[in-house]
């Protein structure tokens, strides 16, 4: 039962992900300034901070399936609107935002019905990390074939601005038929109390110590690996590629298809230990940054490659490990409500590129992500320290 909800993902997480090697097409049309193609990242991840905070606490409440049915629609449209919008900024704005709010929805209520599909009620064969695992998953296979599809067709493709969109469009559609006859599995007891959304809206499980000292000083790097590699790099590298647009699809395939091969093995490498789990996702955190500042101060295609391999990895790893983290702190009340904190706190590093834009007028790239190098460290030494003593 649980892949019907996780394709259905997988078709959101395609059409918030499209976008990446597009940046590269705007860019050239010269249509957009280089800030505003920038900050429609800004625009997308607005989108998914409402769709976070919102769905998770609705979800909570009136069950995953009433608030998931509607959002292929809503990844349509937001599809639609930037097809349509290929030389419009209110458009464009605006299909970025339902873009957003459409991913936003999907990793909460979405991920939240995939964990509880994956229990031994409704799949004997599942253990306590298959809804983590499948969540993650999902996510990032249409986060990696997302860019891969869009970059191909608008490199080689007629209608570079809207054929890609209109792929999205098709399979969105599709993805309604995949989750329309899956069972509910929550039924809230507020549901008919007074004042009880109010109560739902509350995250007991967010002043937890361990989700506060361990989860939230990793999950910025979530983003904030995967848009280094595929935003940020390709962008320093440009002029060294013949393909552009396509060679930034597959930067972003090496990416994101590193870091959905390592959430394969990522309930071995965890293990047992309240320990290795965050703290190998952070070694490899300062060792992906190290390599693209590195990167970024000798520009080389093959070593941009290397990097993404890295940075894929840490998405992948601080990914799994931030979300089976933030489900066993949860309790079933808030399930929902703090999978979308984590998911919100992970998307601060979708911000890294518009602001690395703003601030390259007064500072190198070299130093800038040297700067990323020396947080990820830091985050790395309070995580060896806090993950240690603070119980799960």
């Amino acid at each position: 039962m649980w892949l019907g909800i996780a394709l259905a993902n997988f078709t959101v997480a395609w059409g918030g992900n499209q976008y990446t090697p597009m940046l590269i097409f705007y860019r050239q049309q010269g249509v957009f300034s280089s800030l505003f193609v920038d900050l429609m990242l800004v625009s997308y991840a607005a989108g998914i901070a409402v769709g976070l905070l919102v769905a998770g606490h609705l979800s909570d409440r009136y069950g995953r399936k009433p608030v998931m049915m509607p959002i292929p629609i809503v990844a349509a449209i937001a599809s639609l609107a930037i097809a349509i919008g290929e030389q419009n900024e209110l458009l464009m704005t605006v299909g970025r935002f339902l873009a957003g709010i459409a991913v936003g929805v999907a990793m909460t209520a979405g991920g939240a019905w995939i964990k509880e599909l994956s229990s031994r009620k409704f799949d004997p064969k599942a253990v306590p990390t298959s809804g983590a695992k499948r969540a993650s998953m999902a996510l990032t296979a249409g986060f990696a074939l997302g860019p891969v599809c869009s970059g191909v067709l608008a490199q080689w493709v007629a209608m570079p601005g809207k054929l890609p969109y209109l792929v999205h469009i098709v399979i969105s559609i599709a993805a309604i038929w995949l989750i329309k006859d899956l069972p509910e599995t929550r039924h809230s007891t507020h549901l008919h109390e007074k004042g009880g959304f109010l109560k739902d809206m509350a995250i007991p499980s967010i002043k937890a110590p361990r989700f506060l000292l361990v989860v939230t000083p990793m999950a910025p790097w979530v983003f904030g690996a995967g848009f280094t590699s595929y935003a940020i790099l390709p962008a320093q590298i440009r002029h060294l590629m013949t393909y552009p647009i396509a060679m930034t699809a597959l930067i972003a395939l090496v990416t994101l298809g590193s870091g959905f091969l390592i959430q394969q093995v990522g309930p071995q490498i965890a293990g047992e230990s309240k320990v290795r789990g965050p703290v190998t996702a952070l070694v490899l955190t300062v060792i992906g940054m190290g390599l693209a500042t590195i990167d970024v101060t000798h520009p080389s295609v093959w070593f941009t490659m290397i990097c993404g391999v890295f940075l894929g990895v840490t998405y992948g790893l601080c990914s799994y490990i931030g979300l089976a983290e933030t489900q066993e702190i949860a309790t079933p009340e808030d399930m929902a409500g703090l999978t979308g904190i984590f998911y919100i706190l992970s998307y601060v590093g979708m911000l890294f590129p518009a602001a690395l834009t703003k601030l390259s007028d007064w500072f190198s790239y070299t130093e800038m992500l040297g700067f990323g190098v020396a947080v990820a460290l830091f985050s790395l030494v309070a995580t060896i320290f806090n993950a240690r003593r603070l119980p799960r």
